[in-house]
């Protein structure tokens, strides 16, 4: 175990002997001082891992030493012990970023809990975690290996993030590969379960199904836009490509101004991509749908897979707001940039006319594009964890922050939500195909295809998928688990 070294500044030094020997027993070094200005010295003389302070010394106070300690050794915790039960001293110490506060007469295990708390806390909470991971490590394959519905696999697929994330603040990275095992064991199911479930789920009326892409705003959404103009506006953060995991970073600075009253799920459509995915959200409707009811906005050219294909998305929105009586002001704005993201924030005051506001934010999902484009973004972010740090960091800094105080402040009621997910592709998987065949990664769709059913998932009746059949042999072939499609010429590179 380390030995910590522990710095107690007190003008009563003496009577805290008995505690000082607790720690020492304790495999702690201390030191003990009399006065500021002693404290001061010894810390310009020597490295101490945490300061006792007390408020009340004659001379130099305690707050005065802190003030002092803080400018050349700003890093260092420090505890604020006092006789004083005034709130404006404790306001005082816990603004000048003191790491605990206690208050005499002191307690011999209160103090060992506060120097644990401030000393241990990375080490104790890493083991910890590793046994928890261990302990319930058992329990979710065995729960994946069962046979589970919709909403058991999105449990565990929440419990597979906690535990990622958990492991990933630890200091002891050992469990990360046994973490990522574990989660593609588990992803390679959860494909099986969608190819077993995904065409009764469209298909079966009676299919016990969850909610998907083209069902979320009339389920979710509609019911909580107020028709009269008593309720706070609402409004629906569309956040293009965010995955759950960086919610979950996300979450806790969203806390700091709204409390979640509710954490739900629901499935995107196949294909995931952003063309397919969110026209069903805003529309209402499927592909093949959208494509025979609405041919003035339905765009069906298999090789124009950027933000082309989603320039009607607030014409959708309003006719399925039609289509389903929904009468209310709204609004539509598409974020693609900082310039307009501060646009937004500059005119906020106009939304607040509005009974339903959506906003789609556009960069995460630029994010993961330049991951696979840019070396530079490779650098930045060369694994799941620099991923989320790198989407956390952007919205810290970025307009957004700004517009969901703005919501808060306003009084206004938010939804958080994505079109669809990221997947970090590592294998490939041949496919030949004509010239025209569409270029994503993930999915494929044209006539004559040739490639191998082993880690694919084939819809040769688009119909039942209800999507697009531009030619009668149209099919269309989906990777599973973390494999990409790569034509002959490129396999092996």
């Amino acid at each position: 175990m380390q030995t910590y070294s522990i710095l107690w500044a007190d003008d009563e030094i003496d009577l805290l002997k008995p505690h000082i020997l607790f720690l020492k027993n304790k495999g702690y070094d201390v030191t003990p001082v009399n006065s500021g200005a002693d404290a001061l010295d010894a810390v310009d003389q020597h490295n101490y891992d945490v300061v006792f302070l007390d408020e009340m010394m004659p001379g130099m106070t305690g707050l005065e030493t802190l003030a002092q300690i803080k400018q050349t050794r700003p890093n260092l915790p420090v505890v604020m012990i006092t006789k004083s039960e005034e709130e404006h001293i404790m306001e005082e110490a816990i603004g000048s970023k003191i790491a605990d506060y206690l208050i005499k007469p002191l307690n011999p295990n209160q103090i060992l809990l506060s120097v644990k708390k401030i000393l241990d806390n990375k080490r104790l909470v890493t083991e910890r975690t590793n046994i928890g991971y261990q302990q319930d490590f058992r329990n979710i394959m065995m729960q994946y290996n069962d046979r589970m519905d919709h909403a058991e696999w999105a449990d565990v697929y929440k419990k597979l993030i906690y535990w990622e994330l958990e492991l990933d603040a630890s200091q002891d990275k050992s469990m990360g590969e046994v973490m990522t095992m574990q989660k593609s064991e588990a992803n390679a199911t959860f494909c099986k379960f969608v190819i077993d479930n995904y065409e009764d789920w469209l298909n079966d009326p009676k299919m016990d199904a969850p909610i998907m892409s083209h069902q979320l705003m009339r389920k979710k959404v509609f019911p909580l836009v107020n028709q009269s103009s008593n309720e706070s506006p609402l409004f629906f953060l569309l956040v293009d490509n965010l995955r759950y995991d960086q919610w979950k970073v996300l979450e806790p600075l969203l806390m700091e101004y709204f409390t979640v009253e509710e954490e739900s799920s629901y499935y995107s459509i196949l294909p995931t991509t952003t063309s397919f995915a969110r026209n069903a959200i805003f529309s209402g409707m499927m592909p093949s749908e959208m494509e025979r009811k609405h041919p003035d906005l339905w765009v069906n050219d298999d090789n124009n897979e950027d933000e082309g294909l989603n320039t009607h998305e607030e014409e959708f929105l309003r006719r399925q707001l039609t289509q389903s009586r929904v009468d209310v002001k709204m609004s539509y704005h598409k974020i693609l940039n900082v310039n307009q993201g501060k646009s937004l924030v500059d005119n906020f005051s106009n939304l607040m006319q509005n009974q339903l506001n959506v906003v789609v934010y556009n960069f995460v999902d630029m994010l993961s594009h330049a991951r696979t484009d840019m070396a530079m973004i490779k650098e930045l972010a060369p694994d799941e964890s620099a991923y989320r740090s790198i989407t956390r960091s952007w919205f810290l800094h970025s307009p957004l922050l700004e517009f969901v105080r703005k919501v808060a402040d306003s009084g206004g009621r938010l939804i958080v939500t994505t079109d669809h997910g990221m997947i970090r592709v590592q294998k490939p998987a041949k496919i030949v195909g004509y010239r025209e065949t569409n270029t994503n990664l993930r999915y494929k769709q044209g006539k004559n295809l040739g490639f191998d059913d082993n880690h694919l998932f084939v819809g040769r009746k688009p119909e039942r998928l209800f999507l697009p059949k531009p030619h009668v042999s149209t099919a269309y072939v989906f990777t599973l688990e973390d494999y990409f499609f790569a034509y002959p010429n490129n396999y092996n590179y």
